[in-house]
């Protein structure tokens, strides 16, 4: 494990006290769950968004407007803030370097430039030790067709830069035997962009921990977290995830070491596939709060955004351990397009509550909200927010 970066250690002194001003790069519905937890403890917060009228803005300070790699918009974030952190990876390395000159940025402008691009983020994990499945980064179709080959003919394909919940990704080799036109299709289908190409495993199911860590160097990891997906996108999660205890502890042992071992001062989603042969393999990292622990709101001694704001503030991190079973089912834009959902008889179930992250427009696939539950069990926890979900 390496050691704390020069950057952390002369970092460690720099508390960020309740009052101060925390920026976040990113105003979508993470960003405004972390801003309410911020606000909650007393800060104040500003954050850069391309739209003006994002999820976080209707509950903080000050909304800059700005893409993901404006230079100018990055520079009025950080003036005058005591630290920055973000709720989205796609941030351009010169707009972080700009950050990280003018404030604290945490995670760090390294760890991003590196989970940001998935070829780069692979090979850092298979270098650096840590299981992952098979995968070729490929950047010509004909890289792309020895990939198919190399990898057993059934293979995932994974653009490099942008791609997520299922966007920028294509399929070989499920249907029928990988044909060159269906190389050339999936080639075609991300852009003949640099990617990366992996290969089916045989999975049982798949799970997430979530680390964090301060620029003081505490690490703490959450228990972990199942994942069910429809269509790449996260359908539902459940805190604690039902694995044996020699399972649950290789997970939040691999989460924290790859969080020290990248330097950062954050947050990180270490998303990972449980074989039907029994291997822990890492899949994605996520430098941020995600989707599979806001349950972490109800179920947890402290949420995933509060951890992301003592993170961010260097204070000391809060305690990880579960209070009682907890589940979400998401919300997606799809619920609202056969008139307004049934809000009244999901909220009749015992346990469950509505979160709405005010997006203005529903829209096939886009993520409006989520609805949590607990329960006397994860299995309760699961089968209440289920429930919920159907009577809307």
């Amino acid at each position: 494990m390496s050691a704390i970066p020069e950057s952390s250690q002369k970092a460690s002194a720099s508390i960020v006290r309740p009052g101060g001003l925390l920026a976040i790069l990113g105003g979508g519905q993470l960003g405004r769950m972390t801003a309410m937890a911020a606000r909650t403890m007393g800060y104040r917060v500003r954050v850069m968004d391309p739209e003006r009228l994002c999820p976080a803005s209707f509950v903080v300070d000050e909304t800059i407007v700005g893409r993901w790699d404006d230079v100018d918009a990055a520079r009025r974030l950080a003036s005058g803030a005591d630290a920055v952190t973000l709720e989205i990876e796609q941030i351009g390395v010169d707009a972080l370097s700009e950050v990280a000159r003018l404030a604290p940025l945490r995670p760090g402008v390294e760890p991003i430039r590196i989970i940001q691009d998935k070829t780069l983020q692979k090979v850092w994990l298979a270098e650096a030790g840590f299981p992952v499945g098979p995968f070729r980064v490929v950047r010509s179709e004909s890289d792309l067709r020895e990939a198919v080959l190399a990898l057993g003919g059934r293979v995932f394909l994974k653009i490099g830069r942008g791609g997520y919940d299922g966007r920028g990704q294509a399929r070989i080799g499920f249907d029928s035997d990988a044909t060159e036109d269906e190389i050339h299709a999936a080639w075609q289908s991300i852009g003949e962009r640099p990617s990366v190409a992996e290969q089916a495993l045989d999975l049982d199911f798949e799970i997430s921990v979530m680390a964090a860590r301060n620029p003081s160097g505490e690490v703490r990891s959450y228990p972990a977290a199942r994942n069910h997906h429809e269509n790449q996108i996260l359908a539902w999660s459940v805190l604690p995830a039902g694995i044996s205890p020699e399972l649950e502890t290789r997970a939040e042992a691999l989460a924290a070491a790859i969080i020290a071992q990248l330097g950062i001062e954050g947050l990180l989603c270490v998303e990972m596939f449980i074989t039907r042969q029994g291997e822990l393999l890492v899949n994605e990292l996520a430098p941020r709060p995600h989707n599979s622990y806001h349950q972490s709101e109800r179920g947890c001694v402290t949420s995933q955004f509060e951890q992301a704001v003592r993170a961010a503030c260097n204070l000391p991190l809060g305690d990880t351990a579960l209070i009682t079973p907890a589940a979400i089912v998401n919300l997606l834009g799809d619920v609202w397009l056969d008139g307004e959902p049934n809000f009244p008889a999901a909220l009749a179930v015992p346990g469950v509550r509505l979160h709405l992250y005010e997006k203005l427009t529903p829209r096939a696939g886009r993520k409006m909200g989520h609805l949590s539950a607990t329960g006397a069990t994860a299995e309760e926890a699961l089968e209440r927010v289920l429930e919920a979900k159907r009577l809307l």
